[in-house]
């Protein structure tokens, strides 16, 4: 007599879709914070790991877009507030 379980072995496949919604979850979480602090680190680490969840066939497509999106705005954030500031990124003392 044979039992069926309800377990199946993980394929190849199956790992790199969940590596990629990883990603994609990594992608938002690293973009959001990034339109308010580290802009020009958080930033391009959200448009990369968002980038990299789309080619690789996420199933969550949307926080992968919206961590791309999240990603340029910290960029275009920090680009603006340094033209603002006339260039200058930090100023120590007065």
């Amino acid at each position: 007599m044979s039992t069926v379980t309800d377990h199946q072995p993980a394929t190849a496949s199956q790992g790199t879709v969940t590596e990629a919604d990883n990603l994609a979850v990594a992608s938002f979480l690293l973009g959001l914070p990034g339109l308010l602090i580290f802009n020009i680190v958080l930033g391009p680490l959200a448009i990369v790991l968002g980038t990299l969840a789309l080619v690789r066939g996420t199933r969550r497509r949307g926080r992968a877009v919206l961590g791309l999106v999240l990603g340029v705005a910290a960029l275009a954030v920090f680009t603006a507030t340094t033209v603002s500031a006339h260039g200058v990124i930090m100023e120590f003392g007065s």
